[in-house]
C-alpha cells in the first residue's frame, strides 16, 4: 500500500483510538523539521494497554503493506516509539507523557486532536475517494 504520510498518520491515530488510546494528537512537523513529517502522540493507562495499542497499530499497518522501520520501548512499555520514517508514533503512559511534554517541545507544530468522530469521517472520505477512482478507471 502506498499512502501519503498524512494519511498514514491519521490511520495510525485511528488504530490507536480503536484500542482506546486517549488524547490522540497529530503534529504536523513538515515546516519545522526534516526528521519526519508527522508525530502521532497518544496516551495509554497502563503498560499492557500501551503494548496492546502498539501491537494493534503494527499488525494492522502490516496488513496494508506498511512496515515499521524501527520500534523501541517494548521492554518497559512506558513510552513506545513506532518509526514509519515519515510518521513517528509515540505511545506514552499518561504520567510519562506529562513528564516529557513532546507537544510543548514541538509547540510550533500545527496540532490536531483526533477523536473517534473525526477518524470515522476521514475513513469514510478515504473509502469514497477509492471507490470514485475505481469507477473512473
Amino acid at each position: 500500500m502506498r499512502t501519503t504520510p498524512k494519511r498514514l498518520a491519521y490511520l495510525a491515530g485511528k488504530l490507536a483510538l480503536d484500542k482506546k488510546a486517549t488524547d490522540v494528537k497529530i503534529l504536523d512537523l513538515r515546516k519545522l523539521s526534516t526528521i519526519c513529517d508527522f508525530f502521532v502522540i497518544c496516551s495509554a493507562s497502563v503498560e499492557i494497554h500501551a503494548k496492546a495499542i502498539a501491537d494493534w497499530i503494527i499488525q494492522n499497518l502490516e496488513k496494508k503493506g506498511v512496515k515499521a522501520w524501527h520500534h523501541e520501548g517494548y521492554q518497559a512499555c512506558r513510552w513506545i516509539l513506532l518509526d514509519y520514517v515519515d510518521v513517528v508514533v509515540h505511545i506514552f503512559l499518561t504520567e510519562v507523557r506529562e513528564f516529557y511534554e513532546l507537544e510543548k517541545l514541538w509547540g510550533d507544530a500545527k496540532t490536531e486532536e483526533l477523536t473517534e468522530v473525526k477518524a470515522t469521517s476521514l475513513e469514510k472520505r478515504t473509502k469514497a475517494s477509492k471507490t470514485k477512482k475505481r469507477l473512473q478507471s
